[in-house]
């Protein structure tokens, strides 16, 4: 009994959320505005960052989030005829890639999850048509042969420096068979998951962004990087605000069908964008995906 006592008091007093890098806390306790893990209403009241009992988002369900009704509505015409990849991007797969990825959508209050949601859905595109191989040299992640790592998935990832790591994360070995992303739902949407989770250096990541974990550096302020929607907006170059305007009036509408405001800083027009690093590099497209 001693014992047990002992380990229920070092789970409680376990740091998390973004005062430990996004960690979660374990046995479903909250995760307090603090970083702190508990189960009180001092963990799991105002300004909790995950796992608060009152959203259901216990291990990071989304189905509490987004039933399958609800999918079907924001994503209205995914599986029209003239649509790409109809009949491809299921809800079934959706929440199962999304599960895979316990801090999506259960980090921050009942808004922050939903606008996570929302924001996450209006950045996805549909499957392009083939393209060039995009194989870069490198010892680390090498191309396989006769192998092409054009645009995949509802984020669309190109080149074998993020087919590489984002098949590690997941367990698939994406090198060797990119097509996975193309003919496996829950395989493609875990890909757009790995993009959104995993931060970009020095570009944070959509997740921290959207779930206010993430502060400007002092380079960010000066080129007008700001929290909000807009800084994760991939046609962040300025030259088509068409293409701003597009993801904009998607996040609302999802927005609006979860209930849920839009918060500030929608667009991108006066912030600079980050420069290429040569690794997790998404492609701009005029396409889309599941809307």
């Amino acid at each position: 009994m001693v014992i047990m006592a002992m380990a229920a008091v070092a789970v409680h007093g376990q740091q998390c959320g973004s005062q430990a890098g996004g960690a979660v806390c374990p046995n479903c306790l909250c995760c307090s505005k603090f970083g702190w893990c508990g189960s009180t209403s001092d963990y799991c009241g105002a300004g909790c960052q995950s796992q608060f009992s009152s959203c259901g988002s216990c291990g990071g369900d989304v189905t509490s989030i987004v039933s399958r009704s609800l999918f079907d509505k924001m994503l209205l015409h995914r599986n029209d005829a003239a649509c790409l990849a109809k009949n491809f991007y299921t809800y079934d797969a959706f929440v199962a890639a999304a599960n895979s990825f316990p801090s999506f959508a259960a980090t921050g209050d009942a808004d922050t999850l939903k606008r996570e949601v929302a924001a996450f859905l209006a950045q996805t595109r549909k499957d392009g048509k083939t393209g060039p191989d995009y194989c870069t040299q490198s010892s680390q992640w090498p191309c396989a042969a006769g192998k092409k790592y054009y645009g995949r998935g509802p984020i669309q990832i190109t080149h074998n420096y993020n087919y590489g790591p984002a098949g590690k994360a997941i367990g698939a070995d994406l090198l060797s068979n990119p097509d996975l992303v193309a003919t496996d739902a829950t395989v493609s949407f875990k890909t757009a998951f790995w993009f959104w989770m995993t931060p970009q250096s020095p570009k944070p990541s959509c997740h921290a962004v959207i779930t206010g974990q993430w502060t400007p550096s002092s380079g960010d302020q000066a080129a007008g990087r700001v929290p909000g929607f807009g800084v994760i907006t991939m046609e962040c170059n300025g030259r088509d605000p068409a293409k701003v305007a597009d993801r904009i009036g998607f996040y609302k509408r999802y927005c609006d069908i979860l209930g849920v405001s839009y918060g500030a800083n929608l667009d991108c027009y006066n912030q600079r964008p980050y420069a290429v690093t040569g690794r997790l590099v998404n492609p701009t497209s005029t396409t889309r995906a599941t809307q």
